[in-house]
């Protein structure tokens, strides 16, 4: 779910495009984000991802059943445009049209991803830090 849906009940095109980032990467992965722990137990798909990016060990997010070395290039170009769906900020992801250019042709040059949504990182500005919860307990007595 978008973050932008998931916080503040928007729903855009930037959405589907974030929707369809998680399935590429669920897809590449061969696991699902709602079920998916790494080894430590303590990433998420997306987080995970993230931070095989990050050490340049993308490669360990792909499959092995699906892994080809002779396709190497195109599976890590897939999480590449899969990461670009997930940034966190809806004007960061590119636009439907742009993503299938990108994943029809390997010329299509890719831009760097920047850190995706619900991966731990820095809180939306709009975004509450924190909540005060009281309750008020009325004993009702008769006269």
């Amino acid at each position: 779910m978008a973050p932008e849906y998931a916080m503040h009940g928007r729903f855009s095109e930037k959405s589907d495009v974030y929707s369809f980032g998680v399935l590429i990467l669920e897809i590449v992965s061969g696991r699902k984000n709602s079920s998916f722990y790494d080894d430590e137990g303590e990433l998420t798909l997306l987080a995970y991802a993230w931070k095989l990016w990050n050490e340049n060990n993308i490669i360990k997010l792909i499959d092995p059943k699906i892994f080809d070395s002779s396709f190497e290039k195109q599976m890590v170009r897939c999480v590449h445009i899969g990461l670009l769906c997930v940034q966190e900020y809806a004007e960061d992801r590119p636009n439907v049209s742009t993503v299938l250019s990108k994943l029809t042709s390997d010329m299509a040059e890719l831009s760097t991803p920047k850190q995706p949504a619900f991966t731990g990182g820095h809180a939306s500005p709009q975004q509450s830090q924190g909540s005060v919860n009281t309750d008020t307990i009325t004993v009702l007595e008769p006269r």
